[in-house]
């Protein structure tokens, strides 16, 4: 037992005989020493620095090169598509989401009550032209009668005759108008017979019965008024016979001959004042008939469709929206702070969340006050615990040309736009 813990206790012994091995710290201090003094470690050290200071540099320069902002969205036109006449839908072209070029025919309403309207006032414009014509006639011949009483007398004559050939013009006028309006009586009230039938079978509706029966009423009343006008006419020439017979008591009446050419003057004047209401009339006519052709005011995206076939449309209603997806912009709410680096012209980068695509730009305008005071109640800051918030300005960035061809940004997206310093 002795011996082998004499034999234990000599190994320590002869362990501190031999060098000892340095420790991890001496080590690592050593291998400092020996790197720091080695020239190559020197200069590789220094680039390293020199890198990462350049890296710096060039990042610190990048970032502070523009201005971003995450609050930004495409804003764009949205055309409201309403109706100019009321009627009933007889067809509609598009559906929801189609693209239309502008012009296109999106709904046709019934044009059958707007093509009678513009039969009729293509007749009463007519009718308005004849009886302008024939009191021009007179202008000229009354006024002759100005020159001498001699003339006059002659004037007279042969005034009278031209009233003759005018009141016949005007009873031949309204006997067409007779004619013309006889024969839509006829219609009318065959049409009323047959909506009778219709409502004894309760196939139509009482409203379209009680318009059939109104404009059959309408219609006899219009044939009872251009009869008495035909009557009147009637009148009128023998009127126009009369003044035939009493154009030789003119010659004693002579004087008044300057008021009688202010009087024919005046009645012209009344008939072509006539024909020009009537001409416009005429033209309304035909642009509610063009009306009922409701077509698209721009290309875009058709959207929010309310209207159906068969729907009675009233004028100024709303039947769908059309986005143009080519005149689109984007808003972009920057703070206040960002605004001393950002100006008209600069270009801009717009980053779209939908897609991951980038688009070019340029910054358009920048609105005329912050985002808050466009609210439907905007603060009120005179308080006694005003608390200073970082507002926001709208600023208006437009896409380069050609940028939005393709169709794929839509209104209310939201996007990332970087506006450069430069």
């Amino acid at each position: 037992m002795d011996q082998s813990t004499t034999v234990v206790e000599s190994k320590p012994e002869q362990r501190s005989g031999q060098p000892q091995p340095p420790s991890d710290s001496e080590a690592r201090y050593q291998r400092r020493a020996a790197l720091l003094g080695n020239p190559r470690a020197k200069l590789s050290l220094f680039l390293v620095i020199a890198l990462l200071l350049a890296a710096g540099v060039l990042l610190w320069r990048y970032f502070g090169s523009y201005e971003s902002t995450d609050d930004a969205q495409i804003d764009g036109h949205i055309n409201a598509v309403s109706a100019r006449v009321s009627g009933h839908v007889l067809k509609l072209n598009v559906e929801d989401n189609q693209y239309v070029e502008k012009g296109t025919v999106l709904v046709e309403v019934d044009p059958t009550d707007y093509e009678v309207a513009v039969a009729r006032a293509r007749a009463d414009y007519a009718d308005a032209q004849a009886q302008a014509a024939a009191a021009g006639i007179n202008v000229p011949l009354t006024n002759v009668s100005t020159s001498s009483q001699v003339a006059g007398t002659q004037a007279g004559v042969a005034n009278a005759k031209a009233g003759i050939a005018g009141a016949r013009q005007q009873l031949a006028a309204a006997q067409a108008q007779v004619v013309e309006a006889e024969a839509n009586n006829v219609k009318v009230q065959n049409d009323l017979a047959r909506y009778q039938q219709l409502i004894d079978k309760q196939e139509i509706s009482q409203q379209q019965y009680d318009q059939a029966v109104a404009a059959a009423k309408a219609s006899a009343a219009g044939l009872e008024a251009v009869r008495a006008a035909a009557d009147a006419a009637a009148a009128q020439v023998e009127q126009a016979q009369s003044r035939l017979l009493q154009a030789s008591a003119d010659l004693r009446t002579a004087e008044t001959a300057p008021q009688m050419m202010q009087a024919t003057r005046s009645r012209a004047r009344s008939a072509q004042a006539n024909a020009d209401r009537k001409k416009a009339d005429l033209q309304q006519a035909e642009l509610n008939l063009q009306y009922t052709k409701i077509v698209a005011p721009v290309s875009g995206v058709v959207s929010n469709r309310t209207v159906e076939v068969g729907q009675n449309v009233q004028t100024g209603q709303e039947m769908m929206k059309i986005i143009p997806l080519e005149d689109i912009w984007v808003t972009a709410n920057f703070k206040e702070t960002q605004l001393r680096n950002i100006k008209a012209g600069q270009a801009a980068e717009i980053f779209v969340d939908a897609n991951g695509k980038k688009y070019k730009g340029h910054v358009d305008s920048i609105a005329g006050a912050s985002g808050a005071r466009f609210s439907l109640l905007p603060p009120e800051n005179a308080t006694g615990n005003y608390v200073k918030v970082v507002q926001r300005i709208p600023v208006k960035i437009v896409f380069e040309p050609g940028e939005t061809k393709g169709h794929e940004l839509r209104p209310g997206m939201s996007v990332v736009p970087k506006v450069w310093d430069k």
